[in-house]
């Protein structure tokens, strides 16, 4: 393999082994000046032969620790380094900068490594960035046309069509409601991620919110004949911004009932201690195996790969984006053809002079 140019010293330079050489080369001569004051060898004294071998043993233990403390300094942190920084960019952050050990005169390999991994994270931030405004630009630029088109077709839904025109109109409406749907969802990623949308936070009672969010979605429930459990306490008070958080519940609720089963049951359990509010919304449905799992919070990545459901990939991705600016985190827990759990953990609020009276009934 071609040498890189840029390498100008090696992790490992021959200094290093000229004085490790010169090292066992003073041991050696040491111990020759101790064994020659013994020419018999019936007269070395048993003093004298552990003397040596202890000499030896020191030499070892100095040399292996001085190697060691080498290839952890010059080889094992760098990598660790490097290493972790990688993570950090697999997970979107394109702000990781590393610092070379070396100036470009004396760069080693791992200089060179670092180099090229900068560059790599600058070019990616800069096609994430382009991305994003493009998805926002195409955005903005489809919102027109698309209220057009759903309000020319609303208006001959009103006439008295039959048959293929009546079955066209309502194929319009509902692509139109779908891709309102994918540019609205596009439009509030891109603010979340830009930090253009500044969470107004206060101390609300999350149980009250899910359980308005829930009732939302009882026509849906019932008919896909899902049974529906919550197991909430009377209040719970937490710190965040409750427009947001309405967002996360149905998002999370339309999942569980868009990827359960027919006849299946959905199920909202929350509890509290001290420190956190767990909210689980759990369903009976298709599940997911652990590739798909590793995926879920992508943007527009979706587990059914046959698009037969209604979605966009976008919530999941929005969800965990506005619990990031929440300080809050989510987790999940799946079985295929067995269901999936989802979990959120916020941070406790204490109980301000606002007052909230009556019991939460979903």
């Amino acid at each position: 393999m071609e040498k890189d140019q840029r390498i100008r010293k090696r992790i490992f330079p021959i200094s290093i082994f000229i004085l490790s050489l010169v090292f066992f080369a003073v041991i050696t001569t040491i111990q020759m000046k101790i064994i020659g004051k013994y020419i018999h060898a019936d007269e070395i004294s048993a003093v004298a032969v552990t003397g040596v071998f202890g000499f030896w043993f020191l030499g070892s233990v100095i040399f292996t620790f001085f190697t060691g403390w080498q290839v952890r300094k010059k080889y094992t942190e760098p990598l660790e380094e490097i290493a972790d920084a990688a993570r950090k960019v697999a997970e979107g952050d394109f702000s990781v900068y590393l610092r070379p050990r070396h100036t470009k005169d004396k760069a080693d390999c791992l200089d060179v490594l670092v180099q090229d991994f900068n560059k790599m994270v600058e070019e990616l931030g800069s096609t994430e960035t382009l991305k994003t405004d493009f998805f926002s630009n195409v955005s903005h630029e489809f919102k027109t046309p698309l209220s057009v088109i759903s309000s020319n077709a609303q208006i001959l839904q009103r006439e008295k069509l039959e048959g293929e025109q009546k079955e066209c109109v309502d194929n319009i409406l509902y692509s139109c409601k779908k891709m309102t749907s994918l540019v609205q969802n596009m439009l509030k990623l891109n603010k979340l991620e830009k930090q253009t949308i500044i969470p107004e936070v206060e101390v609300y009672d999350v149980c009250a919110q899910i359980c308005e969010c829930a009732v939302q979605f009882e026509e849906s429930w019932e008919k896909r004949n899902l049974e529906f459990d919550a197991d909430l306490e009377e209040h719970a008070y937490i710190l965040a911004d409750p427009g947001l958080m309405e967002l996360v519940w149905n998002n999370l609720l339309s999942n569980a009932i868009k990827y359960n089963r027919e006849g299946g049951s959905i199920t909202i359990s929350e509890t509290s201690d001290e420190q956190y509010v767990r909210v689980s919304v759990a369903d009976t449905g298709l599940g997911m195996n652990k590739n798909v799992m590793k995926h879920i919070f992508d943007k527009f990545y979706q587990g059914d790969e046959s698009h037969a459901t209604f979605g966009n990939g976008l919530g999941l991705a929005m969800v965990k984006r506005i619990l990031e600016l929440s300080d809050a985190s989510i987790t999940v827990e799946s079985t295929p053809d067995k269901g999936s759990v989802f979990t959120v953990v916020l941070e406790k609020a204490q109980k301000t002079n606002l007052e909230r009276g009556g019991e939460n009934e979903c």
